[in-house]
């Protein structure tokens, strides 16, 4: 059985899905990803699916899955790379890809996880702030 290779570039990790997802393949990716979000602590993933010329409602659902077994792991998910025809026949299967941020390319998938995690970490200032200025 093949295996996508997930790549811990940083505070994110980068899946570049390369070949035609097996039932199994993607199973296996689910699997491995989440066990890699926790052993890294990692709050990104970047899934760059820019090899893939199709995309069917298996490999959609997929991605949906991961990116919401990331958001219960505290990790985001960009997927990088769609092709136009790609965006095309998932909004004709009706698949919004609902926790998925989408990105043109890795450099700017990036940016968004980064971007991410500095309102996050602004908002707990924020809250922090507040805690120590209030009064009894």
């Amino acid at each position: 059985m093949e295996r996508v290779p997930i790549l811990k570039i940083g505070d994110i990790l980068l899946v570049s899905i390369q070949l035609d997802m097996s039932d199994q393949t993607a199973i296996q990716l689910q699997d491995d990803l989440a066990e890699r979000i926790v052993a890294t602590g990692t709050h990104g993933v970047i899934i760059d699916i820019t090899a893939l010329d199709i995309v069917d409602s298996f490999v959609g659902r997929m991605l949906s899955t991961i990116a919401s077994i990331s958001k219960v792991l505290d990790a985001e998910t960009v997927v990088v790379g769609m092709r136009p025809a790609v965006a095309i026949t998932l909004v004709e299967l009706g698949l919004s890809l609902n926790g998925i941020r989408t990105a043109l390319n890795v450099e700017r998938g990036m940016e968004l996880i980064a971007a991410s995690r500095a309102d996050e970490w602004d908002e707990a200032d924020a809250d922090e702030d507040a805690e120590t200025t209030a009064t009894p």
